[in-house]
């Protein structure tokens, strides 16, 4: 077998100890050659105890089979994003999702390294929010009261084209049929999605909502489907939002994140309305109506493979666009007054609006952030106004900036000194243009060669 040299193994030693991941590197023997602090604090382990001893034997729990990197040293193929739960020798679980890689050398196999990252607590945290909202739901059963929050009232609009989104949501919110929605961030999808839930025969059911990207690829299945109980060491029988969903609404926000296999699994569902959990061959029958919302087009996301077309399809049977706040502009002056009423009441002020320079300023601001950026700007104002109306002087420290830049450039308005500005900038230009070449700019700018000249010779006094 070709071994490493001292110096080699000490080289790369030093570099893999600067990697801020797990670590992990054994010979074809399967004995520990390198193992790395980070690693160690996965698994709840000492350097000591695993360096130079062979694996199964620091980590008692797994099998050749099981392993990661027994299997890559058999087979010579890497193992991309494996999760892998195991025991070490002290009986603590380890949760981690590993990317294994065979070494060679002179196109021999001499060990395999291991990238690991630790995910237990983000799964602790998932689970201990499944049995919350689990518990939640039992302990709600017998109540009548609604499980959201927000109506399709509370979306304020005084623009003809949302309000008539408004009502067709308010129409076709008893249909059992799935929806897709569509809106930048900000634009209100959950509360137009809550508003849908509460106006539909579902009403007094379960509204369970995700958002798609803020759980890692390999917990969101367990986490929509549930888990059967030995799926993976230490798994139980738990149940998934499918199921919590049941006879309610399930929210999955930010569709596009998810991975394109798990896509497929949820037009299954939808489909024949029956779950499977992990690790289980048992169908579920579950009665849940699904509603999607994205922050991207779906064109976008079909076009970059983001999202299945036949999922796409089968969502699309009732589509809503959210407008921005900047292409329905009458209601920036009107929320800004509703937003102040509302911190009127909460931060016991009186103010009375905004003075027009704000207005003046709200109404040509891009607002990125939409709605909600709104009302943060007005929540922040109305904190640290001491005045009766909302001033520039109260605006956030970034908007103050752009106010005062679009001030500037509004008062100068000197004819001589915006042409002469003016005229600097495209002979500037033709110089570039022409790789300094006179001829050549006078052309490109049509004057004569001496008049050019001439304005060079001004410009550098």
């Amino acid at each position: 077998m070709v071994q490493l040299t001292a110096l080699t193994h000490e080289v790369l030693s030093a570099i893999l100890k600067t990697i801020d991941e797990g670590i992990h590197v054994v010979n074809t023997e399967g004995k520990t050659i390198f193992y790395n602090e980070v690693a160690a604090r996965h698994d709840g382990m000492d350097v000591k105890e695993v360096q130079g001893k062979h694996l199964l034997d620091a980590f008692p729990s797994l099998t050749p089979n099981s392993s990661t990197l027994l299997r890559v040293i058999k087979t010579g193929k890497p193992i991309y994003n494996q999760t892998q739960v195991y025991v070490n020798m002290h009986g603590k679980q380890i949760d981690t999702i590993n990317t294994t890689l065979p070494i060679f050398l002179d196109k021999e196999i001499i060990g395999a390294v291991e990238i690991a990252k630790d995910y237990s607590r983000i799964k602790q945290l998932a689970e201990s929010l499944l049995d919350l909202q689990r518990n939640v739901n039992k302990n709600t059963k017998k109540k009548t009261s609604k499980k959201v929050k927000y109506t399709l009232h509370d979306l304020k609009s005084v623009n003809p084209a949302f309000l008539s989104t408004k009502d067709e949501a308010g129409r076709l919110a008893k249909s059992d049929s799935p929806i897709l929605v569509y809106g930048e961030s900000g634009t209100g999808k959950e509360l137009f999605v809550q508003g849908i839930h509460h106006a539909s025969f579902r009403g007094d059911g379960p509204f369970i909502a995700q958002n798609c990207a803020a759980i890692p690829e390999t917990l969101l299945e367990s986490i929509l489907f549930g888990t059967a109980k030995g799926s993976y060491t230490g798994a139980v029988e738990r149940k998934g939002l499918f199921e919590l969903a049941d006879g309610g609404t399930l929210f999955l926000d930010e569709l596009h994140t998810m991975p394109i296999e798990l896509q497929a699994k949820l037009l299954r569902v939808l489909e024949d309305g029956m779950v499977r959990r992990v690790g289980s061959s048992q169908n579920i029958s579950v009665d849940v109506r699904v509603i999607a919302a994205m922050n991207v087009h779906p064109n976008t996301a079909l076009q970059s493979q983001k999202l299945r077309s036949d999922l796409y399809y089968r969502l699309n049977v009732f589509t809503f666009s959210l407008l921005p706040i900047r292409e329905r502009k009458e209601d920036i002056l009107f929320l800004t007054n509703y937003f102040i009423e509302l911190f009127n009441k909460t931060l016991n002020k009186r103010i009375h609006g905004v003075e027009q320079r704000v207005e003046a300023f709200f109404l040509n601001h891009p607002w990125p952030g939409n709605v909600r950026e709104l009302k943060h700007t007005i929540e922040y104002m109305m904190n640290i106004c001491d005045d009766e109306i909302l001033q520039l002087k109260d605006l956030p420290i970034m908007m103050k900036q752009q106010a005062a830049g679009i001030e500037n450039s509004e008062n100068n308005l000197s004819l001589r000194r915006n042409v002469e500005e003016l005229e600097n900038q495209l002979i500037d230009t033709a110089l570039k243009q022409s790789a300094g070449n006179i001829n050549q700019a006078a052309k490109l700018l049509e004057i004569p060669r001496q008049t050019l000249q001439y304005k060079i010779k001004k410009l550098r006094e």
